[in-house]
C-alpha cells in the first residue's frame, strides 16, 4: 500500500463503495457532494493506493443452496512454520472454506465452512482428516446467523 493520508472525502467514498460497489460515479459524486471528475480521480487514487481488494456480488447462501455453516477449530500436531504454510495452502484449496484464521489460544485455526447439508459436510470433513499434521478437529454448527457484515467500520479514521 502506498503512503496515503485519507481525508474526510476519501473516507466517505470508501464508506459509500462498501455499501454499493456498483454505484455509478455520478451517483457517488452526488452522494458525497463532489463533482464527477474529481470523484473519479479520488476513486482511482484509492484503488492505486491499495484500499480495494476487489469487487464482488454477495450471494444469499440460502438462495444458492448453502444453508449450513460450520465452524472448525483445528489444532496441528506441530506448529512449525513449514507445517503451518503447508496446512494453510491445503485448506485454502477447498471451495467450502469461506474463511480461515490462524489463532492464538487453545487451537491453531478457526475455519468457517459453507455446505448444503450434513452429508456434504461429512464428505468435506473426511478430506480434511486425511491431511497430515492435524491432531484435533472440533466442529460447531451454526443454528442461526445473527449478524453478517462486509462493511469495515471506518469511524476510527478520525476524519469522519
Amino acid at each position: 500500500m502506498l503512503d496515503f493520508t485519507l481525508d474526510k472525502t476519501d473516507i466517505e467514498i470508501l464508506m459509500a463503495l462498501q455499501l454499493d460497489a456498483d454505484i455509478s460515479n455520478l451517483e457517488l459524486a452526488d452522494k458525497i457532494s463532489l463533482s464527477p471528475s474529481p470523484c473519479s480521480r479520488r476513486v482511482k487514487l484509492l484503488e492505486e493506493a491499495g484500499f480495494f481488494r476487489g469487487k464482488v456480488t454477495l450471494l444469499d447462501p440460502q438462495a444458492v443452496g448453502l444453508p449450513v455453516n460450520v465452524f472448525l477449530q483445528i489444532t496441528l500436531s506441530r506448529q512449525k512454520k513449514e507445517k503451518l504454510a503447508v496446512f494453510e495452502n491445503n485448506i485454502s484449496q477447498f471451495a467450502e472454506v469461506m474463511e480461515c484464521y490462524l489463532m492464538t489460544g487453545d487451537f491453531d485455526y478457526l475455519i468457517k465452512v459453507a455446505v448444503p447439508d450434513l452429508m456434504s459436510y461429512q464428505v468435506f470433513l473426511d478430506k480434511v482428516t486425511e491431511m497430515e499434521g492435524i491432531s484435533l478437529i472440533k466442529s460447531s454448527f451454526s443454528l442461526k446467523q445473527i449478524c453478517y457484515k462486509t462493511e469495515l467500520p471506518l469511524k476510527h479514521l478520525n476524519a469522519v
